[in-house]
């Protein structure tokens, strides 16, 4: 089997020129930061969001499996961003994964970028919103066709917005 193109890609940036490489497409970094269109203090983020979202989108945590409704949600709509309203994916692309996350096979152009994540001892690509930088989930290559992606989400990173009939 050959390697996928985001492994390549992963694999070429080498452990000295990772930073914001990927997540930070599109947007601007000064002072060492990286800037997004929707952006707040750590404080006004609390204000924001419950403590359990600004864990997740704000500090990079992980819902526990199987405790989001939206695992569950099979209406066509749209899901977005719990910090800014982004719209991320399309019920079009959901999929029940059988892992515990709402899972997609692809998110919605332009909408989410890529970094690294070596955390727990793995290499895994995490996703970020990107319009205010929230972290969302990861991404694996063990999904459906077309793309064969999974992008595992966490349920309180995101809202969803029913398509009215």
């Amino acid at each position: 089997m050959s390697p996928s193109r985001r492994n390549i890609l992963l694999a070429s940036l080498g452990a000295g020129a990772l930073g914001l490489a990927i997540r930070s497409r599109g947007a601007t970094t000064a002072a060492g930061g990286t800037h997004y269109e929707v952006m707040h203090t750590d404080e006004e983020w609390r204000r924001l969001l419950t403590p359990d979202q600004f864990e997740i989108l704000r500090q990079e945590g992980t819902e526990r499996p199987f405790s989001s409704p939206l695992n569950h949600e099979k209406r066509a709509g749209v899901f977005s961003c719990a910090g800014c309203a982004l719209p991320l994916f399309s019920s079009q692309t959901k999929f029940d994964s059988g892992t515990g996350w709402p899972s997609f096979w692809a998110a919605i152009k332009g909408s989410v970028d890529e970094s690294r994540d070596a955390s727990l001892g793995m290499v895994r690509v995490a996703l970020n919103c990107h319009r205010c930088g929230g972290h969302l989930g990861h991404v694996f290559d063990d999904g459906p066709a077309p793309t064969h992606l999974r992008y595992c989400i966490n349920g309180l990173a995101l809202t969803f917005a029913a398509q009215a009939a």
